[in-house]
């Protein structure tokens, strides 16, 4: 399936800087309260799995509120809503509001799912004199299923902005547990087609809930960052230092990229465009490299 470039859906083009989305749960008021506190680029109001079952009523009311608490320092809004089809459209009722910047969609396993639920926002935002297509989709794929279809739920729709596996019901579906061996294909292969598709790929390879070692975490999210992802998601608001540091460009990145601009700049005087720069040759992909670390340094 083809991305739908449909003119009656105002695609939003400018992609968001997430480098942490922190997860909270929706139906507890004192974790809402300080979200906006914790210094993460988004926080996740969760009608999903955080939510007991008797309790998801009480969290999708008080999603006014809870979104206008997590904005009060421009921090993106973000909802996770339920999977089934009749708590989703309650989810979607609830969360299809000024303020929520995009919605986490669970266990998405097809581009027409993507689609289904893109309708119901669009006729949502009509109804209510939201701007259309302003919100936008964070597929989370979970099972591996989805693996097969990864390139047509990236480009299923122009409401999506990003990808991200979940590791821990992704390594349940398949029968195993979430380390480093299982999950690094799955993360790589949403990688690839979230880059392709031009949306922000978003993990780690291991699992969301170590959070009690950061030395460990530290490592992933930087060993996550030289393989191409743009941020994660946190479980813990100790992880969201540890990932706005990992998914931000160092100071000696930072040197390197201004020296290889300025060495760019010196050899096109002379009409070259491969040049020897601290005993390496750059070439134009190194030019551009250098260009993502500074643009990405501006927005940090």
């Amino acid at each position: 399936m083809t991305k739908n470039t449909s003119p009656a859906v105002e695609s939003a083009t400018s992609v968001p800087r997430w480098r942490s989305l922190l997860f909270v749960p929706a139906h507890v008021p004192r974790f809402v309260d300080t979200a906006h506190e914790r210094g993460a680029d988004g926080v996740i109001l969760d009608l999903e799995d955080s939510v007991p079952q008797d309790q998801k009523g009480a969290a999708r009311r008080q999603l006014p509120v809870s979104v206008a608490k997590v904005r009060r320092k421009s921090t993106s809004v973000l909802v996770r809503v339920n999977r089934g089809l009749r708590v989703l459209m309650a989810d979607l009722d609830a969360a299809v509001v000024a303020g929520v910047d995009a919605l986490v969609l669970p266990k998405t396993e097809s581009a027409d799912w993507v689609s289904e639920i893109a309708t119901a926002v669009s006729d949502l935002e009509r109804e209510r004199n939201l701007p259309l297509g302003h919100i936008r989709f964070l597929a989370l794929i979970e099972t591996p299923g989805a693996l097969q279809r990864l390139g047509a739920i990236a480009s299923a729709h122009p409401r999506m902005v990003a990808m991200a596996l979940g590791p821990e019901d992704f390594s349940a579906a398949v029968g195993g547990v979430p380390e480093f061996d299982l999950l690094l294909t799955p993360n790589l292969s949403v990688l690839f087609a979230a880059r392709a598709a031009g949306l922000l790929p978003l993990g780690f390879i291991g699992s969301i809930g170590e959070f009690s070692d950061a030395q460990k975490l530290r490592k992933a999210a930087a060993h996550a960052r030289r393989l191409g992802f743009a941020g994660a998601l946190a479980i813990h608001p100790t992880q969201v230092a540890i990932f706005n540091e990992a998914f931000s460009p160092s100071a000696q990145e930072i040197d390197w990229a201004q020296g290889v601009l300025a060495a760019e700049e010196d050899a096109a005087t002379r009409g070259l465009s491969a040049f020897s720069f601290d005993g390496k040759m750059i070439d134009p992909p190194v030019v551009r490299r250098a260009r993502e670390i500074l643009a990405l340094a501006s927005n940090s």
